[in-house]
């Protein structure tokens, strides 16, 4: 069989099927990442608020308890639960910033999921090619053979005529 004039092409299309495959593997992994770390600062943030309540909680009862009630304790008390509602806050900020990070992660994936998917059917149209070639090779080889055992049925038919004559 003679060789494919396109294999060159085949091979380069075999290598981009595979690269894209593996940079899609990559954007999913990122995308896994970029989800966890997500997870995790919603996780510290239940915490945090969790334990702002707590420790609010036991700042009021220390603060009933004593019957000393300042004014100034009172205020110490209102800076301290704002500090920890700002810490909170902060973390929010950081969480929509980080659900903005997932989002671009995932169009990253999505459009890598396409470009494999694009590679893998231009692979597919040159592998689709070979095989019309080959079965074409195949017909056209079959052909010759035919001709070729008609020709040499024609010339023992010939023969054997020639050889009846004389």
């Amino acid at each position: 069989m003679p060789a494919y004039r396109l294999q060159t092409l085949l091979e380069m299309r075999e290598r981009a099927e595979e690269a894209a495959k593996q940079v899609f593997s990559e954007a999913m992994q990122a995308l896994h990442k970029q989800k966890k770390i997500l997870e995790e600062m919603r996780s510290h943030l239940t915490r945090r608020q969790q334990e702002r309540k707590e420790k609010v909680l036991a700042h009021m009862q220390s603060v009933l308890s004593a019957q000393a009630l300042q004014a100034n304790a009172f205020e110490q008390f209102e800076r301290f639960e704002q500090r920890l509602k700002d810490e909170e806050a902060k973390l929010e900020l950081e969480i929509g910033a980080q659900e903005g990070n997932v989002k671009r992660a995932e169009q990253w994936m999505e459009q890598k999921r396409s470009e494999m998917a694009e590679a893998a059917k231009e692979k597919k149209a040159i592998e689709k090619h070979k095989e019309q070639w080959a079965k074409q090779v195949r017909y056209e080889r079959q052909m010759r053979e035919e001709l070729v055992q008609e020709e040499i049925g024609n010339a023992l038919h010939l023969q054997r005529r020639r050889g009846g004559k004389t």
